[in-house]
Formats: C-alpha cells, sequence, structure tokens
C-alpha cells in the first residue's frame, strides 16, 4: 500500500503545478501586460489602438486569477465526477496508481511539461528582458516582400491626399503604385526611419509598419540619395528633402538634410 503521506506530497505538488500553469502564469502575463500599458512602451507590441482592449482583457484576467486563488488547493484538477469508485484510499485505487503508466499518459505528461517549461520561460523572459523594438535584421530580410501593405493601393486616394502627413509607409506605397509619378515630383517630405542597405550600393530609408501587432509587421523602404558610407546601417536619422521622379519614372527622395537621431520612443508606423 502507498503511504498516505507521500501519496498527499505528490497530490499538492500536482496541484501547484497545475496552479502554476493555469492562474500563475495567466496572472504574470496580466501584471507585465498592466505595467506596459501604464509605462507607455505597450506599443512596442502592438497597435496603440488595440493597447485599451489588451489592457482591459488583462485586468479581467487578474481578478479572475486573483478569484481563484480564493479557491483550496487542488480544486483545479477536481471535476466533482464521483462515479462510486471508492476513495483516494481504496487498496483499488493503490493498484491502478501503481500499475505501468500507459503510452498515451506518457506522452501527455511529457508534452504538458514541454509546454509548461516553454510557457514559463517566454514569461520569465518577459519580466527578465527588457521590452525591446523589432530589429533591423528583421526589417532587412524582409524587405522585397509582397504584402497587402503596398498591393493595390488607389492611386488617385494618394494623389489628392495631404502628402504633408505622409510617413515612410504612406510614400512606400506611393512609390511602389503610383502610375503617374510625375505628380509627386517635387513634394516635399520630412521623414523618420533608420538606414538600410539598397541595391547597387544605395540606401534606403526605412521603417517598420504594422497593423494589429509586431507578428504582422512589414518593413517600408524609400530610396534615399545619401553616401551609402555616411550612416551605418540602422542609424537612425530625420531626413527633410523632395520626391524627385528619375528619368524612367522611379521615385526617390533627394535629401537637404539628414541629421542623426536617436530611435524613436515608438518606433513603428501603422
Amino acid at each position: 500500500m502507498s503511504d498516505p503521506v507521500s501519496v498527499a506530497r505528490a497530490t499538492r505538488r500536482r496541484a501547484l503545478v497545475t496552479r502554476w500553469l493555469g492562474v500563475g502564469l495567466a496572472s504574470v502575463v496580466s501584471v507585465v501586460t498592466l505595467g506596459l500599458g501604464l509605462t507607455g512602451r505597450l506599443t512596442l507590441y502592438i497597435s496603440p489602438e488595440s493597447v485599451w482592449f489588451a489592457c482591459a482583457a488583462a485586468v479581467v484576467t487578474l481578478a479572475g486569477a486573483i478569484w481563484s486563488f480564493a479557491l483550496p488547493l487542488g480544486d483545479e484538477e477536481d471535476h466533482g465526477h464521483d462515479h462510486g469508485h471508492g476513495d483516494a484510499h481504496d487498496p483499488g485505487n493503490e493498484e491502478a496508481d501503481a500499475a505501468p503508466a500507459s503510452p498515451r499518459r506518457v506522452l501527455a505528461v511529457a508534452g504538458t511539461v514541454t509546454g509548461g517549461v516553454v510557457a514559463s520561460g517566454v514569461v520569465i523572459a518577459a519580466l527578465v528582458l527588457p521590452p525591446a523594438s523589432l530589429s533591423v535584421e528583421l526589417a532587412m530580410s524582409r524587405a522585397g516582400e509582397q504584402t497587402a501593405l503596398f498591393v493595390g493601393a488607389d492611386d488617385v486616394t494618394l494623389g489628392v491626399a495631404d502628402t504633408a502627413t505622409f510617413g515612410v509607409g504612406d510614400w512606400a506605397s506611393v512609390f511602389a503604385t503610383a502610375t503617374n509619378t510625375a505628380a509627386y515630383d517635387g513634394k516635399t517630405v520630412s521623414l523618420t526611419g533608420f538606414v538600410t542597405p539598397a541595391d547597387a550600393d544605395g540606401v534606403n530609408l526605412t521603417r517598420l509598419v504594422i497593423t494589429h501587432c509586431v507578428i504582422d509587421a512589414q518593413t517600408a523602404t524609400l530610396p534615399v540619395t545619401i553616401d551609402a558610407g555616411e550612416f551605418s546601417t540602422g542609424q537612425w536619422v530625420q531626413v527633410e528633402g523632395t520626391v524627385k521622379a528619375d528619368a524612367d519614372g522611379r521615385l526617390h527622395v533627394e535629401p537637404t538634410s539628414v541629421k542623426e537621431i536617436d530611435e524613436p520612443g515608438d518606433p513603428y508606423e501603422y
């Protein structure tokens, strides 16, 4: 027969693990989300329009987690199914517990442990690592990809818009889709982005554009007439200049001034 004390200890450990994988992780994620929201750094991960929803969801989750902690330890595993098979100390149950675990149960336990370790690692990393914007390497790796952001734009709408308010993403859409590039020749621009290399030893002004969160980040690039060796890759700059159309109709930015700046607090466009 199994030692009742050992059985109780094993049951308690199992209950603690279950609670950590459930309300424990949910509580930590909620606190991290609220902390990032209150400090204005949640926009490093999601669109500003979604911040209120994420914070509201975190409050609801945290309230539910606090309530669940009031439950006796082990209630997570008690589903109220009393099928009349006896209590935990029934000899028949002890014999069943002592039976070799089936392959399905072994796989289930292994999957739970693996998932728990991964989830715990992600949450701990969120607590330990400082919030950071997406890397320049990611922007360069996604440069040139055909995405919905720069496909099928309405040139007529862009042509009548106030281009003074355009960011790198807006101009990248114009550069990619405009059929009458002469309409933009001579437009003045004031743009912020980071430097990335372009083809033929050229330079691009680059910005990451997100729709909902950093997972859907897309790279927007604009060719800028700057000496390739003047700025290091990843350097943030403020560009003042004019949009110019080449003889073949391609657009580029001809800068009148380029200033090195620090990475802005909100490094994305939306």
